[in-house]
């Protein structure tokens, strides 16, 4: 298996920064549009754990557009194959100093584009050292 072919990172990058762009802009239907449309689709988040498109488009249909500004350090993306990546980020807010999210997303070649059909969000205090 080809581990980080370069098109194909590349490919991956430009679908994690339209996702990072449409995120601090809560631009709902990008982020619709970037995850599979598919029962099987999940997303664990800081405070809810969304099973099946239905729920994440709810969850992002009814999410406050307050506060969604970050600043992401040590976003690793990685490919296997031409049809599967990983894409890992952590993330900060000036409204939660001390504290550093950690994201992961499963992204999956299908027909129709790269789309993500698993991520999980979550937020500890930040490592000390760090």
């Amino acid at each position: 298996m080809d581990i980080d072919l370069p098109d194909v990172v590349a490919e991956v990058t430009a679908q994690f920064q339209r996702y990072e762009k449409a995120l601090v802009s809560n631009d709902v239907a990008v982020l619709d549009e970037l995850f599979r449309d598919d029962r099987r689709t999940l997303r664990y988040g800081i405070g809810e754990n969304l099973y099946g498109y239905a729920e994440i488009m709810a969850f992002r249909a009814g999410r406050s557009p307050v506060g969604l500004m970050r600043k992401i350090e040590r976003t690793v993306i990685t490919t296997y194959g031409r049809d599967t990546a990983i894409a890992s980020t952590l993330f900060y807010r000036d409204s939660a100093p001390g504290r550093v999210g950690r994201q992961m997303q499963t992204w999956i070649r299908f027909p129709e584009g790269w789309r993500i059909v698993a991520a999980h969000v979550s937020v500890i205090d930040e490592p000390k050292g760090a």
